[in-house]
């Protein structure tokens, strides 16, 4: 009965947004490998139905052992922590880049797990200091936990996943209550580190990313050939698409990681504006969802958890779907639950979970 129970009080409207984009996903992966092999999408669905798994198991964990014993949440920042400064050692390179664990025919990116443990982290730190931001030692604190992942993903090197740890923190201060005061000084000195890190710390084909972004049409044949490749792809798609398997930029090779990166651009090329009106109506089903819950807790450890999620995942998908478009620099962000990859898939999935539990003890 106690299971039966929890699994009706689940709520299914965020299962059923998310597995969609899940498939929308798969489809697409089936679509881009009818020319070569379907590894990555038994591998997907594989990712796909061990998720949904772990979402459920997670579920019935009660979120109030966590919430009640920073210890815990303490111990998986660490584990995080140390997965991270392991990459330098323990990972293979790949394009000049050390960032995923590989695990047999696996990889294993330890930024994902790091992303939701930050929202645990921050929403448990400010759940007890709500009243108290006025004072300035909590936001420094609570940056200090955002700085010392941010600093070794910006080493791997991982931009765009910095801006996602950053703006983690940023959104759920906001949510807390910092002061405007405090925010404009906040911007001020991020504005005075972003000066510094483009100076100093930027490789050259970091900034030669944002170089081709601004103006693309001066190197169509390099720098500039990903974007203008997944500009034509969703510009050709029209109203129905192509069809399945029909698109000539994803079958042909023109469009470049069509399984990851552009995968929205693929989708609108073989689906239409059909298709990517579904993933953005799906997003803003599980956008509506997640908020929902957390305007509707009684805790503000839920309230803040669920903003953060949402936050997590709406800068990954902007970033994602702005580089298809055209209107940011590619800097290797997947769109969440919809591109290739383990990782990704998994760890959004028992943010799920961890958000059902405590949709349901606050119902």
């Amino acid at each position: 009965m106690f299971f039966l129970g929890h699994i009706k009080r689940m709520d299914w409207t965020l299962i059923v947004a998310s597995s969609l984009l899940a498939i929308i996903g798969m489809v697409s992966i089936y679509s881009s490998s009818l020319l070569g092999d379907f590894s990555n999408l038994y591998k997907q669905i594989g990712f796909f139905v061990f998720s949904l798994i772990c979402m459920f198991l997670v579920s019935f964990i009660d979120n109030r052992t966590i919430r009640e014993n920073s210890s815990i949440i303490l111990t998986l920042y660490f584990l995080c922590i140390l997965a991270l400064i392991g990459v330098f050692f323990f990972a293979p390179e790949i394009r000049g880049i050390k960032s995923w664990y590989k695990i047999g025919v696996f990889s294993f990116d330890p930024i994902e797990p790091t992303k939701i443990v930050l929202i645990l982290l921050l929403a448990k730190y400010f759940s007890k200091r709500h009243v108290e931001l006025y004072r300035i030692r909590h936001i420094i604190l609570s940056g200090v936990y955002a700085f010392i992942p941010s600093v070794l993903i910006f080493l791997h090197p991982e931009f765009g996943s910095v801006i996602i740890i950053l703006s983690i923190w940023i959104g759920i201060l906001l949510v807390s209550g910092i002061r405007v005061r405090d925010f404009i000084l906040l911007c001020l000195a991020f504005a005075l580190i972003f000066v510094g890190i483009w100076s100093f710390m930027l490789k050259d084909y970091q900034r030669e990313r944002v170089f081709n972004f601004i103006a693309p049409q001066d190197d169509p044949l390099g720098g500039g050939w990903n974007q203008n490749q997944a500009k034509i792809s969703i510009g050709s798609g029209g109203l129905f698409g192509k069809g399945i398997g029909n698109g000539s930029q994803t079958q042909y090779g023109f469009l470049p990681e069509p399984q990851t990166d552009f995968i929205f651009s693929s989708v609108g090329e073989e689906l239409g504006l059909l298709g990517t009106t579904a993933i953005f109506a799906l997003f803003g089903l599980l956008y509506w969802r997640i908020l929902k819950i957390a305007l509707d807790a009684r805790s503000n450890f839920t309230r803040l958890f669920a903003t953060g999620l949402a936050l997590s995942i709406f800068i990954q998908m902007t970033i994602n779907i702005g580089m298809n478009l055209g209107f940011l620099p590619v800097i290797g962000i997947p769109l969440p639950m919809v591109s290739y990859g383990g990782s990704n898939l998994l760890f959004i999935f028992i943010a799920l979970g961890i958000l059902q539990n405590m949709k349901i003890n606050e119902s």
